[in-house]
């Protein structure tokens, strides 16, 4: 996988982003070990400190806990998962809506592009 950042926000919270997004869509599935910090590093090309600290973030949402000899391990608690899946959902809600907003939109004339949009994929 190719790591893209956004300049505007700091790499740690998109690294937590990333994983909780593969946490809660399943992708990462629970119980499952996560990469190692270097490993992680490497892939995206980060120094590990900042791997380190989007893990501990991860550890903070109890979305993965350590093993103290073996490593990180995704969650089996579905309940935190999905509390994940939520917080992920009103994130990327307000982030669509605060968007539509800025270019105008008042929010029953979003309601109708949803509408539109849904209708016109679904044909």
């Amino acid at each position: 996988m190719r790591w893209v950042f956004d300049n505007n926000l700091p790499i740690y919270l998109q690294i937590v982003n990333y994983l909780s997004m593969e946490i809660a869509s399943g992708k990462i599935q629970p119980g499952e070990k996560l990469p190692s910090v270097r490993d992680l590093a490497s892939q995206a090309s980060v120094n590990p400190n900042t791997v380190q600290k989007a893990l501990a973030e991860l550890e903070r949402y109890e979305l993965c806990y350590t093993e103290r000899t073996s490593g990180r391990y995704v969650t089996c608690n579905v309940e935190v998962i999905a509390s994940a899946r939520s917080r992920l959902a009103d994130m990327y809600t307000k982030d669509y809506l605060d968007r539509m907003h800025m270019i105008g939109y008042c929010d029953e004339d979003i309601v109708g592009i949803i509408g539109n949009t849904r209708n016109n994929t679904e044909e």
